[in-house]
């Protein structure tokens, strides 16, 4: 991008940075239950999001440098995400091995091939089958830049933006690693949709009729499922290449398993609210909002699963809809399109959606003199770290459905604040590790305060936005890089040291070549202690760290012992709850524990009647 434009983005930037810090507008609270004769619907399924599985050691982008981080408080989260986070989305899925899950988007972060790899081992090993609906990071640079990968126009001169894109998904800061430095690293919504596909129709159970979509082209996919109690029921997809391939959709039907005795069925209709579009990266930002954080559903997606809708209706079954963005972050216009597409249906409306990381419960008139019922899910990259297990019941005479959903992990007692839900997080994990918790909390401490204290300035990060063709302007970047890798290999060695050799094995691992022949601990104390001369020695050794950090990070998914899972899980909570608890009041106004108390987090019931 030209200077100027950089400018003008950096002044709106910094304009939302400041727009941060003013007062949260209330959520419309549910209606008091009014009681009745409630039967059940479904049994529960398991509802979570924002697991936000984020590659640490590509080259360093100013996007989520320590220094933004200061200022945006998840631009770069505490190394024990980095490292552990996808530990609690696989915990929770094999909590409930008997119930089906629902992923509300955003399962990877910045967006690259090995995120996604990661986290389809994880859906491949759950002990229940699921769905996953798109979210603004799946398939967007950091969940705001709609850059032209799949531009073929473009391909033998790419733009700047999409060569930085693809560099900093290059594993192992890429210099090093010739298996993955390519050309085709970073991960397109169209590669998101066609690699979600892909694992459902090779996976089990079987669906037949539904096959992998083309690598790359125009593709259109109807699928329904003959099986007529599958969970996944039915899929509409558009697969877009080119410039718009930001535009491209799936759409999910789900169908819920009966509760004992219910004599209708429930359907989820699963949305794609991440429609971005050509302009996602412009126009939302000269409209006041973060890139990707306003969503949109376009009317191709609407007219797509309007049949089932129509079919529901003649059935008489329970619509459910559910989408990535909450209700108030969709578009206008969306939501104008959507609140028609829900008046077909004749039972009281309710909405699941993830994106805030706070989760609550709301109830919403705009639009519509009906109202609709909102459960929003929190997150699971950061505090509070929680997902729900959702049922629905039905009072026919009444005309009202109530929604239970129970906030998890749950403890002996209700979870009614922030200690409570800790402590169920702490007996679930922390103390099935085989480590002492005041140890594990005690390291935890120690490095949240060390990456936070190590933070660089915001004018620091403005002159290196502004210069990035000046090797002056790009020390701080790497300064900092530098400092977090530095971070993630002291969480390494904590795990040599927490859970010994015989159960990491890191000691087994082939090292590079230029770690000399010594083990990992040696390799990366020494790494650590090296002071680079110069900014050529300061990105050699970035390299070096970062590719040492992927190999040893790639391990952990091996490490499958009950102690090892349990330890890495409660190590990516207690570093979460640290981080939040380190951050200023100011800087979490609408996710304190008092603002989400108002919010009705803590909330596990509701009911939405007609009017």
């Amino acid at each position: 991008m030209k200077p100027a434009f950089n400018a003008f983005l950096v002044c709106l930037l910094v304009a939302a940075l400041l727009a941060g810090c003013a007062g949260v507008t209330p959520l419309p609270a549910p209606d008091a239950e009014p009681g009745g004769r409630y039967v059940p619907l479904t049994t529960p399924i398991i509802a979570l999001g924002d697991t936000q599985e984020h590659l640490s050691t590509g080259f360093p982008l100013h996007d989520n440098d320590s220094a933004v981080d200061a200022y945006v408080e998840v631009a770069q989260r505490p190394p024990e995400q980095a490292l552990f986070g996808r530990r609690l989305m696989e915990w929770a899925l094999h909590s409930h091995p008997d119930e089906p899950f629902i992923h509300l988007g955003d399962v990877m972060d910045l967006s690259c091939r090995i995120e996604a790899e990661r986290m389809t081992r994880i859906f491949r090993a759950a002990p229940h089958v699921g769905a996953i609906l798109p979210g603004n990071h799946d398939g967007l640079m950091f969940g705001i830049y709609a850059y032209g990968l799949l531009d073929r126009e473009a391909l033998d001169k790419p733009a700047p933006e999409v060569s930085r894109w693809n560099k900093a998904c290059r594993r192992g800061a890429g210099e090093l690693d010739t298996k993955h430095k390519s050309e085709n690293e970073a991960f397109s919504k169209r590669e998101f949709i066609a690699l979600y596909i892909s694992e459902h129709s090779k996976g089990r159970p079987e669906k037949p009729g539904l096959v992998a979509p083309p690598p790359t082209g125009r593709h259109s996919v109807s699928w329904r499922s003959p099986d007529p109690e599958a969970f996944l029921s039915g899929i509409e997809a558009e697969l877009l290449d080119g410039k718009i391939y930001a535009d491209s959709y799936i759409a999910q039907r789900l169908k819920l398993p009966r509760a004992p005795g219910a004599t209708r069925d429930t359907i989820i209709i699963g949305l794609d609210t991440n429609q971005a579009g050509l302009l996602v990266d412009v126009w939302d930002t000269l409209t006041g909002h973060s890139p990707g954080d306003l969503g949109h559903v376009h009317s191709d997606q609407i007219a797509a699963v309007g049949k089932w809708v129509d079919e529901a209706v003649e059935h008489g079954d329970i619509v459910i809809f559910a989408g990535h963005h909450n209700w108030r972050s969709i578009s206008l216009t969306s939501r104008g399109r959507l609140r028609n597409l829900m008046s077909r249906v004749a039972h009281p409306l309710v909405y699941l959606s993830a994106h805030t990381h706070t989760g609550f419960w709301a109830a919403h008139r705009a639009l519509a003199n009906q109202p609709l019922l909102e459960l929003n899910v929190s997150s699971l990259s950061d505090w509070p770290l929680a997902y729900r297990r959702i049922s629905f019941a039905y009072d026919e005479t009444a005309k009202r459905i109530q929604v239970r959903g129970e906030l998890m992990p749950k403890g002996v007692k209700p979870t009614t604040t922030d200690a409570d839900l800790l402590e169920a997080w702490d007996a679930q994990t922390c103390q099935k590790s085989g480590v002492p918790v005041a140890r594990i909390k005690q390291e935890d401490m120690a490095l949240v305060k060390l990456q936070r204290d190590s933070r660089g300035t915001l004018l620091e990060w403005l002159v290196s936005w502004l210069e990035p063709v000046c090797q002056s302007c790009e020390a701080p970047l790497y300064k900092h890089a530098l400092t977090y890798q530095d971070e993630l290999l002291q969480t390494l060695l904590q795990v040599d040291q927490d859970l010994g050799r015989k159960a990491h094995r890191l000691h087994e691992l082939k090292l590079p070549k230029w770690c000399a022949g010594q083990d990992f601990v040696a390799c990366a104390k020494g790494l650590i202690a090296e002071q680079p001369a110069d900014f050529k020695a300061s990105t050699d050794l970035f390299r070096r760290k970062a590719a040492l950090v992927f190999l040893l990070n790639e391990h952990l998914d091996d490490l499958n012992s009950p102690e090892a899972k349990a330890y890495m899980t409660c190590r990516a909570v207690q570093g979460a709850k640290i981080d939040f608890d380190l951050t200023n009041d100011e800087r979490k106004t609408h996710r304190n524990e008092t603002q989400r108390s108002s919010d009705r987090f803590f909330l596990i019931e509701a009911s939405v009647g007609m009017d």
